[in-house]
């Protein structure tokens, strides 16, 4: 087996512990635990590819982040696809990903996680490209984080203080979902249909037609299931929180090649509030199908991929940092895309 070898990344602002403490307890049980290791200050500008020559030329087999959901996903993004394990010292205002995975928040207790080794790969999913290892946010959240990124203070005194700044303003924007036809959610709504109503039109005049483009060597891709919707915020989860132990999506898991995506729409500000608290508190299902219909103000549905029309420049952040915003949003699962130290 190979010889472990970390680098372990400091972020010198994420949430609001010092970082002098970590530093010593790294320095002080790394070696205790036989393990040759270095110290590095994270990059403000989210740039990791300079990791990728410590790695292949000098043997580093383990990247070790103390600080927050950012972090991790920009090193993350650097290393998707490899067998370089990530472990978490969790160090930020949320936390999100390390919380997900049952990593602990108290330093000690991570570090014993770390030097267990004890690996598995977890999804990962792009959106417009971009790499995100736990959570985005369309809309409100997105808004919440843009202003958290320009206070001062960091820490989850300051996010809730943002959080309740913005929602005295919150308002709803326009959306146009587009999810695959072949989706578990369109799928099982499909059976559903199918089982209830018996044969639809369109499959009695296909049979009337004879075989279809398909059938006669023509293959074509299933229309995707679309429906518009004004909503306060999409959350598009890989786990099962924003951080905190804070849960959105509560059938969310790191390893089961789906996406869970919640959506809260238009209602009262109060309406807003308790839609969003029973939610958390897992007060709703995953649906049936992603419709926009009945009474429910939220919809939680599970895909692999979909595609949101944002004709009212909702913003987004990604991973809890804020993110340029986009007229459309291309959203797909990567599957076991990182190589996560767990408990």
């Amino acid at each position: 087996m190979k010889k472990r070898k970390i680098i372990y990344l400091i972020n010198p602002i994420s949430g609001t512990r010092g970082k002098r403490s970590i530093r010593k307890l790294i320095q002080r049980r790394t070696p205790e635990a036989g393990i040759d290791f270095t110290i590095l200050p994270t990059d403000a500008a989210g740039n990791y590819s300079f990791l990728i020559p410590l790695i292949e030329n000098e043997g580093y087999t383990d990247i070790v982040i103390c600080g927050g959901d950012g972090t991790v996903s920009a090193v993350a993004a650097t290393l998707q696809g490899r067998e370089t394990r990530i472990g978490i010292i969790p160090m930020g205002s949320g936390n999100g990903l390390a919380f997900a995975a049952g990593i602990p928040r108290d330093p000690a207790r991570a570090l014993d996680i770390i030097f267990a080794g004890k690996a598995s790969r977890i999804d990962g999913f792009s959106i417009n490209g971009h790499f995100s290892c736990m959570l985005c946010g369309i809309g409100f959240d997105g808004a919440v984080a843009h202003q958290f990124a320009r206070e001062n203070r960091r820490g989850l005194q300051t996010y809730i203080k943002v959080t309740l700044t913005h929602l005295l303003r919150a308002r709803p924007y326009p959306f146009i979902i587009d999810v695959p036809a072949g989706s578990p959610a369109v799928a099982s709504a499909k059976a559903g249909a199918s089982a209830e109503a018996g044969p639809s039109a369109e499959a009695v005049a296909s049979a009337k037609a004879g075989p279809s483009a398909e059938a006669a060597g023509q293959p074509q891709a299933p229309a995707p299931h679309s429906f518009p919707v004004e909503a306060f915020f999409i959350d598009i989860a890989n786990g099962n929180q924003f951080g905190n132990n804070v849960t959105i999506a509560p059938r969310a898991d790191l390893h089961d090649g789906l996406l869970d995506i919640v959506i809260v729409k238009k209602a009262t500000r109060l309406r807003l509030i308790l839609s969003a608290i029973r939610q958390v508190l897992g007060g709703y299902k995953v649906t049936r199908a992603p419709v926009n219909a009945g009474k429910e103000k939220v919809l939680y549905f599970q895909t692999a991929g979909l595609t949101i029309a944002n004709p009212g420049g909702a913003p987004l952040h990604i991973d809890g940092d804020p993110a340029p915003s986009a007229a459309t949003f291309r959203i797909e699962i990567v599957p076991k895309a990182i190589c996560l130290i767990q408990p």
